[in-house]
Formats: structure tokens, sequence, C-alpha cells
């Protein structure tokens, strides 16, 4: 049996299913399924983006390779999740394995960080995406 199309899916579970695949390590080809062809990613100012970003759904799925050279193992433990109508809010706690030295970061050390990311989903696909992420930096 296979598994249902992003477009087949709930909001909530495209949002969801979107998030396991980062976690699985899912390069361009895995993620871009999830995401509009409209697609745009805004983040909040964080340690890693001090005057925030706001990227393309092209500029995401380049950095969704790249990422395998930055970090590894990611995982988001979801804590709650808000949904209403197309809209979903996920609050998770994200943490990976630096695989070089970063600000903040040497390679090897795990990064974590509290994060808040409001998503629309348009035609089971993910459209736009707010992220507020709070990193916590080595003691």
């Amino acid at each position: 049996m296979t598994s249902p199309s992003p477009v087949a899916l709930t909001p909530l579970n495209c949002v969801l299913g979107l998030l396991r695949t980062l976690e699985a390590g899912g390069g361009a080809a895995a993620v871009a399924p999830f995401l509009a062809e409209d697609y745009v990613l805004r983040e909040a100012p964080h340690l890693l983006a001090p005057g925030g970003a706001t990227r393309s759904r092209s500029d995401v799925l380049a950095g969704a390779d790249a990422a395998r050279g930055v970090v590894s193992g990611q995982r988001f433990e979801v804590q709650r999740t808000t949904c209403e109508g197309s809209r979903v809010v996920v609050e998770a706690e994200w943490t990976a394995t630096a695989q070089m030295d970063l600000p903040h970061w040497d390679a090897g050390d795990v990064l974590r960080a509290r994060i808040v990311s409001v998503f629309e989903v348009r035609d089971g696909r993910v459209a736009s995406q707010d992220s507020y992420d709070c990193y916590f930096t080595p003691s």
C-alpha cells in the first residue's frame, strides 16, 4: 500500500508530514511535494539569522539539500498544535547535531530551540510559514 500524497492530507497532517520528512533528512526532492509553488518562509530574527529572513520555495529547497552538511539528526518534539481552517500552529522543541562549526556551536554540539511556526496550507500544500525560533546557547 502506498502512502497518500500530500495533496490528500488534512492541513495538520500535511504540516506534520513535512516535519517528519525533515527529520528523516529529506532533501529537496522529498520536501518539494509538501510546498506550494509560491511558498514563502519568513523567519523572525534569531541567533543564526539576526536580521531575520524571507526565503522562497527555491531557497528552501536548496537549503534542504545543503542542510545535510550543516546539521544531522533533526528532531521536532511537537508540544502542541492548533488548527483553524487552513492555518496550523506548531509549538515544538527542535534539536539537531552540528556537522560543522557554527556561531555559538562547534561541530558535534547539539543545537536546541523552542520553535513556534504558523503554517498556511492551500490545496494540500504549505503555502507559507512564519517561524519564531528561540535558540538555547551552550552553557
